[in-house]
Formats: structure tokens, sequence, C-alpha cells
């Protein structure tokens, strides 16, 4: 199993989840193996999260032990640690395909997006100052389908914009309260 093969489907196994871990060079501890099959069920979750369902299976963990595993997890290149404007740092399963993110900017709903270019970087700058670019991450900001609903606004068909139906004109432009 590679190290990227760490995927959030349910057919994984606790056997699966230790053999990531070892073949990824780390010990498979309880509270490794707790956090991993978390976030394989919780894809874009934050380290507080991931501490209370581990702490659910495991008891006692404290913050320092989650914050360890998940950056021994990164380092490994397990997991990967994302960081949208605005909100906590978080942790997904899903790593080295050159994926993007796209974030609601009222309620912080989190999802994946393929990359439209399929090779890194993706984006090629104006100036690289001699920078050797690896990689660019692109965040998508918008109103996920639950908000646009609570908030009645409806997606333009065969666009990505969308139309407000409230007569609230903060509500209607998308600003965040």
């Amino acid at each position: 199993m590679s190290r990227n093969s760490v995927r959030a489907d349910a057919q994984h196994s606790r056997d699966d989840l230790v053999r990531a871990l070892r073949s990824a060079g780390l010990r498979a501890t309880s509270p490794r193996v707790a956090v991993l099959a978390s976030l394989r069920n919780r894809p874009h979750t934050d380290a507080e999260t991931l501490m209370r369902h581990a702490r659910q299976e495991l008891g006692t963990l404290s913050p320092q032990t989650i914050y360890n595993i998940l950056g021994a997890f990164v380092e490994a290149g397990i997991v990967r640690r994302i960081e949208p404007a605005g909100s906590p740092a978080l942790y997904e399963l899903r790593v080295g395909d050159n994926h993007h993110h796209i974030v609601c900017r009222r309620c912080g709903a989190v999802g994946d997006v393929d990359c439209a270019v399929g090779k890194r970087p993706c984006l090629t700058p104006v100036e690289t100052h001699g920078y050797l670019l690896d990689e660019a991450e692109v965040t998508y900001w918008g109103i996920c389908p639950t908000c646009q609903r609570r908030s009645g606004m409806t997606t333009i068909a065969g666009s990505n914009r969308t139309t407000a139906t409230s007569d609230h004109p903060i509500r209607a432009t998308g600003d965040r309260r």
C-alpha cells in the first residue's frame, strides 16, 4: 500500500490503517490509528474535532498529542493540511493528486475540486523571483447549495453565478455576518 493510498472509503479496515501507517514509516499506535480512522470518515476536519472523536474511542488524549500526530502524518505524506483564510487548519487524507478546495463563505463547508489543468503547479505566475515552483494552492470561495437555499439564492443554470431572491441587501450580496 503506497503512502498516498489511504482513501476515505468505507472498505478500509483497521488493519489497512495500520499498514498505511507502517508503510509511511510510522509506528501504528492506538492514538495514530484512531486519528487516521477519524480522518477517513471526516475529510476536511480540524484538530479539535479529531481530538474529540479520538477521545470517544480512547478516553484521554492531550491536544499536544493530536498536533504531534497530525504533524507526523503531514510530514510522512499521508495527510494534507489546508488552511482556508479565517479558518483553523483542516486535515484530509486526499494527498498527492493536485486537487483544490471550495469553501462556503457562510457556513465554512469545504469540498474538493479536481484540478482543471491536471498537472502541477497548474498556475503560472508572471514572476517566480527565482523560485522553483511545484504547487499552487487554489481555494474557490462561494455560497454552498445549503446556504443558498436557506437565504433564497438560486444558481443560474449553466453558470457559476447566483441570483438572490432575498429582499435583504446584505444577504443578497453574500456578505458574511
